[in-house]
């Protein structure tokens, strides 16, 4: 199946797309300008056990990264004494972070602050590739591979590909306003989700903790997995989301007991002037280039419009976890959902309404306008055939690979071998992943190249303080002898004397670097 044939790539796909331009320490914005970024959680198969363990791989990838290859200063410092110990991650030359979450011990990436969404998906993608290389020059590859998915087949857990949006900081936008972007989430895997075969039902298998059980564990050690149990819904062959059927609340601060759709992020580090960080734990890790950043780019104006204030309350849902899981789940595409008046409307059309507003929008940048062509032609194409889309949408091209498979191996979808096609899917290695001999065959819409990808594997975006970071990373990794430092996102201690603000995510900060 998907015979892999090797095209030259593309030196400039998309080339009405707009590129990052070079610019100066002092940022100008333009109207709806915003930071953002991706965290995305990786999954590790090791496939000799004599090797050891996928705990044991991540931490000998992540030693190679920073010790051997030094693309980046190792943390000297515990970021969180619980989850982030001393050396268990740090920040990369080229803007990002790369860590081990010490919970489950899994390998996790996020991504530079970018401005752009050309910027997003290169340093996104660059990870992964320096994530690859550790493991080619190991000579590991043999035995360890590395997932960008977001649901585990068999153990039933699931983990995140989690977005960051900066967000008008105020009480209302977070209790009353944010009840108009759930829909808008709910509807957008349509061409966000990334697919998956099979289902799971959430169980309840033991007492849920009291509230005084909550309040007596700051440190937050009661887990979804010990309040509720998984099992396989043998009903569903085929889905939209990898996550649909694990999400529990709506918005929850707690979110290692109520996995939620948001996730308030009340942190000094991304708050500036009046904004916050919201942190999106409903999101999927898209291989496709063209559909995150569609994803991203619909999620930028629909905020901004809820900033504004020009959603109306009609826009609503009776019930957004219903309507999740049952948009993931139809089998007919319809996609129907209720809203809370009580009508129904399909997710292509609600999804119509949001855009039909953010048109106001339209002429302040190229980006905007890509992002509102885009938005209209795949809503329009999906109304027309959704299986015709598998060069944008990545549940789309998963399910003509698992279909392909199924024919030329005579399997029903009772079969464990398409979870597995399911699997490789998100290969990250581009010589193995099902994914990317799908795009080498020349079946995907791509907004990057392979030069991007790879200038971005040590180049951090030019337009925020990651540039400044980046320069001082390189700094303190030229350093001889005995060094102390430390890095956080909004902040880099060079010595125990001097530090560097950078409490402006827009600024690059890299007189200050100099």
């Amino acid at each position: 199946m998907l015979k892999s044939v090797r095209i030259p790539p593309d030196p400039s796909p998309l080339t009405n797309y707009p590129r990052s331009p070079v610019v100066l320490n002092c940022m100008r914005k333009s109207p709806g300008d915003r930071i953002f970024g991706v965290e995305t959680e990786f999954g590790c198969l090791v496939s000799d056990p004599s090797y050891g363990s996928p705990e044991a791989a991540v931490e000998t990838i992540k030693d190679y990264l920073f010790g051997e290859l030094k693309l980046g200063a190792i943390d000297l410092h515990a970021r969180d004494d619980v989850f982030e110990p001393a050396q268990s991650g740090g920040f990369l030359m080229n803007g990002a972070r790369l860590y081990i979450d010490a919970v489950g011990s899994h390998l996790e990436y996020a991504t530079a602050e970018c401005r752009s969404l050309r910027d997003l998906v290169a340093n996104d993608r660059a990870g992964q590739r320096q994530i690859v290389r550790a493991i080619r020059e190991m000579e590991l590859e043999e035995v360890v591979t590395v997932y960008n998915n977001s649901v585990d087949h068999f153990g039933g857990h699931t983990f995140g590909c989690h977005e960051n949006y900066l967000v008008r900081g105020d009480d209302d936008f977070l209790n009353t306003t944010v009840q108009m972007l759930y829909p808008f989430l709910v509807t957008r895997q349509i061409y966000a989700g990334v697919g998956r075969v099979g289902g799971h039902v959430l169980t309840s298998n033991t007492v849920r903790p009291t509230y005084q059980d909550v309040m007596d564990n700051p440190v937050d050690y009661i887990w979804v997995s010990q309040v509720y149990g998984v099992i396989p819904d043998h009903g569903v062959n085929f889905q939209l989301s990898q996550r649909a059927d694990h999400i529990l609340k709506t918005i929850a601060s707690r979110v290692r007991f109520n996995r939620a759709l948001i996730n308030p992020k009340w942190e000094h580090f991304y708050s500036h002037e009046g904004m916050t960080r919201l942190h999106f734990l409903f999101g999927e890790s898209n291989q496709n280039e063209f559909a995150y950043a569609l994803k991203v780019g619909t999620t930028l104006l629909v905020l901004r419009l809820l900033e504004e204030r020009r959603v109306p309350d009609s826009f609503t849902m009776v019930n957004p976890l219903q309507a999740l899981r049952e948009v993931s789940r139809d089998p007919t595409y319809k996609w129907i959902v209720m809203l809370s008046d009580g009508s129904t409307m399909s997710a292509i059309d609600l999804q119509r309404q949001y855009l039909a507003i953010a048109e106001q929008f339209r002429g302040e940048s190229e980006q905007t306008n890509w992002i509102l062509d885009q938005w209209r032609i795949v809503l329009d194409d999906l109304e027309k055939d959704p299986l015709e889309m598998g060069d944008r949408i990545d549940w789309v091209a998963k399910l003509k690979i698992v279909e392909q498979y199924r024919a030329e191996e005579g399997l029903d979808w009772s079969d464990d071998a398409l979870h597995s096609v399911d699997l490789e899917y998100h290969n990250i290695d581009p010589e193995t992943s099902l994914f990317y001999a799908w795009q080498e065959m020349g079946n995907t819409k791509r907004i990057l190249s392979d030069v991007d990808i790879i200038t971005a594997m040590t180049d951090p975006p030019q337009n925020t303080r990651a540039k400044g970071r980046s320069q001082l990373v390189e700094h303190v990794l030229a350093r001889k002898g005995p060094k102390f430092y430390l890095f956080d996102w909004n902040g880099v201690a060079l010595d125990r004397h001097t530090y560097i603000e950078m409490l402006d995510p827009f600024e690059t900060y890299e007189n200050e670097a100099k």
